[in-house]
């Protein structure tokens, strides 16, 4: 009997075993497929891109001020950590690192420079700008708190460098705090096309009154005098326009601005040689207004700043893809 009632029991539990084993053993091994095929470790398809943003419609005259800054804020202009060696290992636009720029060139114009206020003589010198002639260059204007555009701009434009290097571009500087003043307009505007770049972006911030809020995108107008010929760049440059203003607004929240451009962000001039003279498509960004105080609060914002670079390496990004 002992016989009997011991062992029958003990081969019944060893065949369950075996079977809750293999059970066990194959749901691993399809979790691991599933874990592989979705997680990015192995599976060769790009994360999806951000979706296109919203044309915008042309807009009316500008108003600039340009009063001079006179001291950085916290982080003074000073290279984002990685920058200016960085090679890309940041994710790019769309959150991801790729190649979706690869063999494309893009000019950076950091607006103005810090050093332009001890070289009053130098910017104040006349450049012909095509149909006229203007300032070399401006010191630029500033908060009421002392945070120069010059050192907004050359920040704002090294993280962008860093989101467009990530996808693969090139990225040409017409200065990036390395020289003692300028460079002039005319220079600028030569940079790119001596670079042969497929899209330019000068960034600025405006100095109008308190009270005027928001960004906008100036396009070039129609120009042929002088040196100056932008029929090519007319239309190639409002597309590029229309991506900015479009990106800028989803990756920043901020609204394009409500005292000129009709509440659409662009606006087009025809006075100012970094656009008059470029043979590439190329826009200015006014990101805000740093005489009102809302808007200075983003603009000496750190993490503001990132929101901005993103805006414009999208917006770079999404002209030279579509």
């Amino acid at each position: 009997m002992s016989n009997g009632s011991t062992f029958p029991p003990r081969r019944r539990f060893g065949g369950t075993l075996v079977v809750v084993l293999a059970a066990l053993l194959a749901a691993c091994a399809a979790g691991w497929l599933i874990w592989r095929s979705t997680s990015g470790h192995g599976g060769d398809r790009p994360p999806k891109a951000l979706p296109a943003a919203s044309p915008s419609s042309p807009g009316g005259p500008p108003g600039k001020g340009g009063t001079g800054g006179t001291g950085a804020g916290d982080d003074g202009g000073r290279p984002t950590p990685g920058d200016p060696d960085d090679k890309g290992d940041r994710p790019g636009p769309g959150g991801h690192t790729g190649t979706r720029l690869k063999g494309r060139t893009v000019l950076l114009d950091p607006g103005h420079n810090p050093a332009n206020r001890d070289h009053t003589r130098e910017i104040a010198r006349q450049v012909d700008v095509g149909n006229g002639r203007k300032e070399c260059d401006t010191t630029g204007t500033s908060t009421n708190d002392g945070y120069a555009e010059a050192s907004f701009t050359l920040d704002v434009a090294r993280r962008a460098r860093t989101l467009l290097r990530a996808e693969g571009a090139k990225v040409v500087f017409t200065q990036d705090g390395d020289r003692p003043y300028g460079p002039c307009v005319d220079e600028r505007a030569r940079a790119g096309n001596e670079a042969k770049a497929d899209a330019a972006v000068s960034v600025h911030a405006d100095g109008a009154g308190a009270g005027n809020r928001g960004f906008h995108v100036i396009l070039p107008a129609r120009v042929t005098a002088g040196a100056a010929d932008t029929s090519a760049i007319v239309g190639p440059s409002r597309r590029l326009g229309e991506h900015l203003a479009g990106r800028f607004v989803a990756a920043t929240g901020s609204a394009p601005a409500n005292y000129l451009g009709g509440g659409t962000g662009l606006v087009v001039r025809s006075d100012l040689g970094g656009l008059n003279l470029s043979g590439i498509p190329k826009v200015f960004l006014e990101c805000g207004n740093m005489r009102d105080a809302k808007d200075a609060a983003q603009l000496t914002d750190p993490q503001w700043r990132e929101k901005a670079a993103r805006g414009i390496a999208e917006g770079i990004t999404g002209f030279l893809t579509e």
